[in-house]
């Protein structure tokens, strides 16, 4: 089959979709992306384009999204137009339509099949906006917020079928979107993510390596933020620390924002946090780690005692599906698209976000008892092994809808 994939920040939740398909020696993939520093993917031929047109600063508010999506989609459309010439006609086209890329692609190919990512649709009610009384919404939010489903909006028309990875995730939608969107995960490589009891962690201000025989509470976000409940998980820190005075905390993330607004202390949402709670912190044994390497990151969880996970009501983090095919047993923030996952008591302890010292009590108390939380993280893996593996769960699924819309000849095999 020739397949395109099509994301702005390539491989997105293609990853292992792609690298499956390659590897099958009996594709033809074309990615499109506009990240330049793209990884090489054997088998793949990766195309990178370059947007027609991004929106001022001061672009007006409401049609801004749309302005940029539609110089998305203008120049992905006229890179699109090139393969086609060059001899690459797709099979189907798979791609994200969040940032507008496949907005214009029925113009050059009007009878190929298309799948569409739907990850996300804003409002002011049930996600992150307006969640937080740290951060209140304007009078103008809601009107900002359902600009930019524009995108979404155009894009349900220009696919064949929609695709989100949760139920959360699918149910912002309309309703008129529902049947024409299936749900399934990007998927979990449990296979590989699995728990290691001989994990070790070297730390350069440590004499030895940390391993499961430590105290060790971990969290991990791409970047330091407000979404991702950073702020709370500091607010905590000083009661874990004084609870639990052996205990190591290890923290993963870059000081950037990738959701939601910025800090406006100089040193962003770290140096905010640093200024309101670091009196109370022993910092001899609070760890920043920034932005690891996977395999890093996978042997810090595979150590950690009690891992920590917050986020507001919005797309759920690949790491906490990680954390758990890993068997951690972990500490999250009670809200819907956690839920989805997670069982309080059974697959993890849900607390409520807005309580720095609930989060810390809660996860005091894993440390003091290890043993009454024991079977926590068993059961998150078999959770994930379940319902979230790549290979025997979320592969065949997405094989299903893409044969689902291509002739019998050209299907692939499920495995």
């Amino acid at each position: 089959m020739k397949l395109l994939f099509v994301h702005q920040n390539m491989p997105g939740q293609y990853r292992e979709l792609v690298q499956w398909l390659s590897a099958q020696g009996e594709h033809e993939i074309v990615f499109l992306t506009q990240r330049e520093k793209h990884p090489d993917i054997q088998g793949v031929r990766t195309v990178v384009y370059k947007t027609h047109h991004v929106a001022a600063n001061d672009a007006y508010g409401l049609s801004k999204t749309w302005e940029t999506a539609a110089g998305n989609g203008f120049g992905a459309v006229q890179a699109l137009g090139k393969i086609v010439e060059g001899g690459f006609k797709p099979d189907i086209v798979i791609g994200h339509v969040g940032w507008g890329e496949m907005t214009f692609f029925r113009e050059v190919l009007p009878d190929t099949p298309m799948i569409g990512f739907f990850e996300y649709f804003y409002s002011v009610h049930g996600g992150p906006v307006g969640f937080d009384p740290e951060a209140p919404v304007s009078d103008h939010a809601p009107y900002l917020m359902h600009g930019h489903n524009v995108v979404p909006l155009v894009n349900i028309e220009a696919v064949d079928l929609g695709h989100s990875p949760t139920m959360w995730q699918r149910n912002r939608f309309p309703e008129s979107f529902h049947d024409k969107i299936y749900v399934c995960h990007d998927g979990i490589r449990t296979d590989i993510l699995k728990p290691n009891k001989k994990a070790s962690v070297s730390l350069g201000r440590i004499g030895r390596p940390l391993t499961i025989k430590d105290e060790i509470v971990t969290f991990m976000a791409r970047n330091l933020e407000t979404t991702r409940g950073y702020h709370q998980f500091m607010r905590a820190v000083p009661h874990i620390q004084k609870a639990r005075p052996n205990a190591r905390i290890l923290v993963i993330g870059g000081n950037d924002v990738s959701y939601g607004g910025k800090s406006k202390h100089p040193g962003g949402l770290r140096g905010q946090m640093e200024a309101e709670v670091g009196h109370l912190l022993d910092w001899d044994r609070l760890h920043f780690l920034g932005q690891v390497p996977f395999e890093d990151y996978q042997n810090i969880i595979q150590i950690s005692t009690c891992h920590i996970y917050l986020t507001m009501p919005f797309v759920l983090s690949w790491s906490l599906l990680e954390s758990m095919s890993m068997g951690a047993t972990i500490v999250a923030s009670d809200v819907a698209p956690v839920r989805e996952a997670m069982t309080h008591g059974e697959t993890g302890l849900l607390v409520d976000f807005f309580d720095p010292e609930a989060i810390a009590a809660q996860v005091s108390e894993v440390l003091a008892r290890p043993k009454s939380f024991a079977h926590i993280g068993p059961a998150a893996r078999q959770h994930v092994v379940d319902s979230y593996d790549f290979l025997t769960v979320c592969l065949p699924e997405h094989i299903r809808q893409i044969n689902g819309l291509v002739p019998d000849d050209i299907q692939i095999k499920v495995p």
